[in-house]
């Protein structure tokens, strides 16, 4: 007699409990089928398909050229791959910062067309009613404050965030109206590790660091970079597990020299 093994789905609920008893939250950035059944079958906690696809995925320097037919697409893939793990997705840029009736239809068009559990959106008060009416529509949404690579052009770097006094307390501000407003969960990105860990003791629903030191109530990163498959991008918050970028061009080579030397395919690799 067969025994099938029933997989338990994380969910927004499930996240939250995890604060709740202390445990810590992983999410790895996922962009395609083959990587994201890796990841699930790791045991990662949450998959979070990024807009930084943009930049790992399709070489440009910023998130902002990702559309919302693209983040679908990785979305989707994702999904497909996943039997535990919660998918959260990216809303692109351009398509729920402006008019609140907008920013639903891209969210509910990215919830039936992509497989996603969730969606993460990038600021705080100034989109706070877009982020109601999503809520509102049964839609879980996860906060994103700190270094938010969408208004890289406002600030102008990729540094650290909320380092003076009046951002710090406008980011305290902002997660507890993300709070309010109903999120299930923040990422805290490159920001002080006592500022993220006051504002995670703070709330009641999870936050996610990432460059925010490990008072966080979880850890996000690029998988790409956490491998090692993006090569000379070592940021102080990156740990690098593999060096994947070496190990492919290493692969790579001997399979052009075995090419070249006729070595393969041998008798054994042929029909």
């Amino acid at each position: 007699m067969s025994v099938n093994k029933i997989i338990k789905r994380v969910t927004t609920s499930s996240i939250k409990e995890m604060k709740l008893r202390g445990e810590k939250i992983s999410m790895l950035t996922g962009y395609d089928y083959t990587m994201a059944k890796a990841l699930d079958e790791s045991g990662v906690d949450v998959i979070l398909v990024g807009d930084s696809a943009a930049n790992v995925f399709a070489g440009y320097e910023t998130t902002l050229p990702i559309t919302l037919d693209n983040m679908i697409y990785h979305t989707s893939a994702v999904a497909r791959g996943c039997q535990r793990a919660l998918v959260l997705a990216d809303l692109p840029f351009g398509e729920y910062q402006g008019s609140t009736d907008k920013a639903y239809e891209a969210a509910v068009r990215m919830m039936k067309e992509s497989g996603a559990h969730a969606l993460k959106l990038e600021g705080g008060e100034e989109i706070i009613d877009n982020i109601k009416k999503i809520i509102n529509a049964g839609i879980p949404v996860c906060g994103h404050l700190g270094l938010t690579p969408q208004s890289i052009n406002k600030f102008g770097t990729f540094g650290v965030r909320a380092k003076d006094e009046a951002e710090a307390e406008k980011l305290k501000t902002d997660a507890l109206a993300l709070q309010e407003a109903g999120c299930f969960a923040i990422v805290l990105e490159k920001i002080p590790a006592q500022l993220a860990e006051e504002v995670s003791k703070s709330l009641h629903i999870p936050t996610i660091g990432i460059g925010a030191g490990n008072g966080c109530d979880g850890q996000v990163l690029v998988v790409n970079d956490m491998l090692g498959m993006t090569k000379d991008f070592k940021p102080k918050f990156l740990r690098q597990y593999l060096n994947l970028y070496q190990e492919i061009t290493n692969a790579a080579a001997q399979y052009v020299a075995d090419v070249k030397a006729l070595d393969y395919p041998n008798e054994n690799e042929q029909y």
